[in-house]
């Protein structure tokens, strides 16, 4: 398998692709950010399978993946997230993603799920896709924008507004006017009982 994947986070990168080295044999080419994935791409592919982290700079939501598809000649490319909740990974998959990998799944589970899209599969983890089904419903998601729910999924989570703004390329500030107006749609005091609330209701 020849796999190229691109993440900002050293330690994400660094770990995942000597997994797929020294576990699953691939030759594995990394790249930081979305120009240097599709310099890679231009330059060594296409490859097998293309991961891109989600929230990496250059990325601008799925515009990012439209452009590296283009640049992998057909082949599959995939998002790795850590926070993005399951209505970006279908948007994904409509976009033309061939999978959808959350960075919490174990190891093995992440090999697997190499192996799967590299000979051309489409793969989504099932619980993802049981999550999407009851987020589509829910009263609750209706009244937030997709931004709002990552944000909410960072808070449910128990990140700090730094760590959620780092992990959706975003500035502070922002993320703390997102948790204000999460707050207000919520009916919330304050950050706290808004993760309550949406937890409570099933959302995460």
């Amino acid at each position: 398998m020849r796999i190229l994947l691109a993440d900002d986070h050293d330690m994400v990168r660094e770990t995942i692709s000597a997994y797929l080295r020294s576990e699953g044999g691939a030759e594995v080419a990394l790249a930081t950010d979305l120009s240097g994935a599709i310099e890679q791409i231009s330059g060594q592919g296409p490859f097998d399978l293309v991961l891109l982290d989600y929230n990496m700079p250059g990325m601008m939501g799925l515009d990012g993946l439209a452009r590296a598809l283009a640049a992998n000649g057909g082949k599959g490319v995939a998002i790795l997230s850590g926070s993005a909740p399951a209505r970006t990974a279908q948007e994904a998959l409509d976009a033309g993603a061939i999978g959808f990998i959350p960075k919490t799944m174990g190891a093995q589970s992440l090999l697997n799920a190499v192996r799967f899209m590299s000979a051309g599969e489409i793969y989504v983890p099932v619980d993802l896709m049981r999550e999407e089904a009851a987020a589509s419903t829910h009263p609750l998601a209706k009244k937030l924008s997709p931004r709002e729910l990552e944000v909410l999924n960072g808070l449910c989570r128990g990140q700090s507004n730094k760590e959620i703004a780092r992990d959706l390329d975003l500035q502070e500030v922002t993320i703390k006017l997102h948790v204000r107006t999460l707050c207000r749609k919520l009916d919330a005091k304050n950050r706290t009982q808004a993760a309550l609330t949406a937890k409570e209701a099933g959302l995460f």
